[in-house]
Parts: structure tokens; C-alpha cells; sequence
């Protein structure tokens, strides 16, 4: 069966293996997810990433990060925006803050996937993927 909105299901798993208290997310892999948990990276909501190929399948271990203990979260939460039923674009003007500039939005542009704060410096706008804060 055919997925209809793959990064809602990345965002989902990591949503639940953040509440589960795993050590490590799995998710199939494809350039947008890569592009996605480069993000996750950078912005410090997860440890790091490993990209496995097991023959033809390629798949995008994700390290989940916690505070001191399992029970800090450093993801308090991921919701996606843009839907396949309801697309929702911002211009440059436009682009939001996610709890007043504390969590991160995740803009798909033509400069590629990025940060809200990255799209403000390019002045850029695009299509809202998620929030996370």
C-alpha cells in the first residue's frame, strides 16, 4: 500500500518514539526525510541521523535526545501543516513564528528545505511542512 504523505509518517514515528522513550527511530528513507532530520540536527531536537542501505531499502536511523533523564523531552511536539488534502503555502512576509520564535518551522522552498529563521535572512517563502517545538 502506497503512503500518501511520507514526512507526516516521519514526523509521526518520531512523535511516538519520543513518548515511548526509544533510543532510536527508524523511517524509510528519501531526500525530503534526509532533508528533514538535517534540520532535526542542526536545530538540536535530535542527536544525529545514520542513513542504513540494506540492499535495495534505505532507511534513516533517527537518535532520539533527552535531557538529563528519559523523561526530559527535548521534542515537546511535532505537528504537521501542510496536509495532501489542504496545502499551506506563506510568502516572504507571511512566514510564521512557532511559539513566538521559541519553536521551529520547517518551510519547503525553492532554495530547498529549511528553517523559518533561514527563510526570513534568504527572504523567501514556501510551503509550511511542520512546526516543532
Amino acid at each position: 500500500m502506497t503512503m500518501s504523505d511520507p514526512i507526516a509518517d516521519m514526523l509521526t514515528r518520531i512523535r511516538n518514539g519520543n513518548t515511548a522513550k526509544h533510543d532510536f527511530v527508524d523511517v524509510p528513507a528519501s531526500k525530503m526525510k534526509q532533508a528533514v532530520a538535517d534540520i532535526l540536527v542542526n536545530e538540536g531536537y535530535v542527536k544525529g541521523y545514520k542513513l542504513i542501505e540494506d540492499g535495495l531499502i534505505k532507511t534513516i536511523r533517527v537518535e532520539m535526545k533527552y535531557g538529563r533523564d528519559k523523561n526530559e523531552k527535548v521534542i515537546a511536539g511535532i505537528k504537521k501543516i501542510s496536509k495532501p488534502g489542504l496545502r499551506v503555502y506563506a510568502g516572504k512576509d507571511e512566514l510564521p513564528k512557532v511559539l513566538g520564535g521559541l519553536g521551529t518551522a520547517i518551510i519547503s522552498t525553492n532554495k530547498g528545505i529549511i528553517t523559518d529563521k533561514e527563510a526570513r535572512k534568504q527572504n523567501v517563502g514556501g510551503e509550511v511542512i511542520a512546526f516543532i517545538w
